[in-house]
């Protein structure tokens, strides 16, 4: 039986919200608190409160929202997750600002045929909502003992990672997808810049970390770093 929730490191927890394709993430303090990355498709908050309670936590216990971009999939629930929690507005990174204020995803690669195809298929807007605090490279949020956020953009202007340091778990986002346990880039077509999205990525060689996990997929723990290594090396190389 799939759990509601996984645990990746201490505190730190992966909630998937449609099998293992699409998850979110909880950090929880010391005080009981929460942080919550991302939250999935507009359906996806009953089963990201099911992940919380799991976890002996419900949504009151949610201080605050993060979203590693603007697409439908990690930022169609925002809106009722802020309602059930209480929270005043996600934090994402300032280039993506704008997609979350109009309640459309970031857009796709306006400089190919599909992706301006891409552009005119249904699909691409969710209920907007408030953003409270704008991210920027570098920042080191205060998140169970510090969250450093990674700007990896290409998947969308404002793409971010993030790297949980006293847990050594890394999460990806969507510049890199684990599906069925296969490590692949994420489609061209959804991307602002496939090209952007590769070479941003090949940040994920500098860093230390144990655990890879993925808003796509499942978590990699053995030799996460090598993986990732030998899959950006492979893809350079191609």
């Amino acid at each position: 039986m799939r759990q509601p929730a996984v645990l990746l490191g201490p505190g730190v927890v992966r909630i998937p919200t449609m099998g293992d394709f699409i998850n979110s993430f909880a950090f929880l303090e010391d005080d009981g608190s929460v942080t919550l990355v991302d939250c999935g498709l507009k359906q996806a908050p009953a089963k990201i409160v099911a992940g919380l309670a799991h976890l002996g936590k419900q949504p009151g216990d949610v201080y605050r929202i993060i979203l590693t971009h603007a697409h439908g999939d990690h930022a169609g629930g925002a809106r009722e997750m802020l309602e059930r929690t209480g929270v005043d507005g996600v934090a994402i990174h300032e280039d993506d600002v704008e997609y979350i204020a109009a309640g459309e995803n970031a857009p796709p690669d306006l400089t190919s045929t599909m992706g301006r195809m891409f552009l005119r298929m249904p699909g691409r807007k969710f209920d907007p909502f408030a953003v409270s605090h704008a991210l920027h490279d570098g920042e080191v949020v205060d998140v169970a003992g510090g969250l450093r956020i990674i700007h990896t953009p290409g998947h969308t202007p404002g793409h971010v990672s993030m790297l949980h340091e006293r847990t050594g778990v890394l999460i990806t986002g969507d510049a890199l997808f684990n599906p069925l346990s296969r490590m692949r880039w994420p489609m061209a077509v959804i991307c602002t810049s496939a090209r952007q999205n590769r070479e941003s990525a090949q940040v994920f060689s500098d860093l230390e970390y144990n655990v890879a996990a993925f808003t796509h997929g499942t978590e990699i723990r053995d030799n996460a770093r090598e993986a990732i290594r030998s899959f950006l090396r492979k893809s350079s190389d191609a």
